[in-house]
């Protein structure tokens, strides 16, 4: 089995930045990290100018499609198309996001996503990690462009059927706390080793904080589709600043969240407790023009994705520009906007054993970045997925 080995570049590893190091692929996974220099003739050696970056691949939590192609379609071939696009923008891995929909096209889209990671995963594309399950157990108050007709309260059994439908795929589910059993569905999904989140949601602070004492860990594109701060009554947002137990999903192009706010977050969260997410929907890698989300028309025009009444609907954002975004407008380290990309997901979702860090023994899901932070090589489980020339 042929080796690759990187070299003669600074490697953010997400916990420590190694300067001038070493890293070895041996077929799907990282062998070694040091900064000894190897000279193998029969291996491929990766060498690039000064100022280039090693960086862990970014997992994208919160991506709903690309290239045309959406989660909901329900078949191999969309998946196909978003897994395949996604490395573009240094994304090796994601979790399939669902929308709220009539029962039965969630569950198409839940055994698509099974029948996909039994047949269809391989090494040189992104990885589909499970699903988020965004809705339908959400608050017609904070709608967003979730169709309101199909939303309901929780139901376990409910759940149980599309939990067994996507194989125990379903890694995150998105929902409002102040439904009717919902604290007691909470405890049922974390003690499924679910991770569950707060989102569109017009909960109050009170129940946030019930929800966070019953289970909740996470919060979905903080801001967006969930009461606000207040000064008299802190929302959903106020308890997600201030509670350490919840990490917070920001989608970072400018517009679902002005930079201030961005800012604002950061000094609250830090770096240990936000995760960079694109939220975004088919017309990602596409122009402007008229697209479908949800049965619904989206336009988009100049970079936002707008329902008819002008109602935000996911985003066109690229990872890519979001890890550089985050570092604009907070002014933090690529060492931070790594752990935002890459090691805040990757733990979120319970996979930091093998993913989110550059470490021997973890798969090979490498980025290499220009001196301007920009992509220009991405590896998949130690094959090259996406290669600027």
């Amino acid at each position: 089995m042929r080796m690759k080995i990187f070299q003669n570049m600074d490697i953010y590893t997400g916990t420590e930045r190694i300067e001038n190091g070493v890293v070895v692929v041996e077929g799907e996974w990282i062998r070694t990290v040091s900064t000894e220099k190897i000279n193998d003739w029969q291996a491929a050696t990766f060498s690039f100018p000064q100022g280039y970056k090693l960086v862990p691949g970014f997992i994208d939590v919160h991506v709903h499609g690309a290239a045309g192609a959406d989660v909901m379609d329900g078949d191999l071939a969309a998946l196909r198309t978003i897994a395949s696009a996604l490395p573009a923008e240094g994304t090796t891995s994601f979790l399939a996001t669902t929308m709220t929909q009539e029962a039965r096209k969630i569950e198409q889209a839940l055994m698509n996503v099974r029948e996909y990671r039994r047949t269809c995963m391989n090494p040189g594309q992104a990885e589909v990690l499970g699903v988020h399950l965004e809705g339908p157990f959400l608050s017609p108050k904070r709608a967003g462009a979730q169709p309101i007709r199909h939303m309901c309260y929780p139901d376990r059994e409910r759940f149980q059927k599309w939990q067994e439908a996507a194989d125990g795929a379903i890694r995150l589910v998105t929902m409002a706390p102040e439904l009717p059993d919902a604290l007691a569905f909470i405890r049922y999904l974390r003690e499924a080793g679910v991770t569950v989140s707060v989102g569109h949601s017009d909960a109050t602070s009170a129940q946030v904080k019930a929800a966070a004492d019953a289970g909740v860990t996470h919060a979905t594109h903080l801001f967006n589709a969930m009461r606000g701060l207040h000064h008299r009554e802190p929302g959903v947002a106020g308890v997600v600043l201030l509670d350490e137990r919840i990490a917070a999903e920001l989608i970072m192009d400018g517009i679902h969240v002005v930079p201030e706010m961005v800012k604002l977050a950061w000094h609250m969260k830090g770096a240990e407790k936000l995760l960079l997410v694109t939220d975004a929907m088919r017309a990602k890698c596409l122009g402007n023009g008229t697209y479908e989300l949800g049965g619904q028309q989206v336009n988009v025009q100049d970079g936002q994705a707008t329902l008819a009444d002008g109602t935000l609907a996911g985003s066109i954002l690229r990872m890519r520009e979001a890890f550089a975004n985050v570092q604009a407008f907070t002014g933090c380290t690529l060492a931070d906007a790594v752990r935002m990309a890459a090691v805040n997901p990757a733990k979120q979702i319970g996979v930091f054993d093998r993913k989110g860090s550059i470490e021997p023994g973890k798969d090979a899901d490498l980025v290499v970045l220009n001196e301007r932070d920009e992509v220009v090589l991405t590896m998949c489980r130690g094959k090259v997925a996406y290669e600027f020339h």
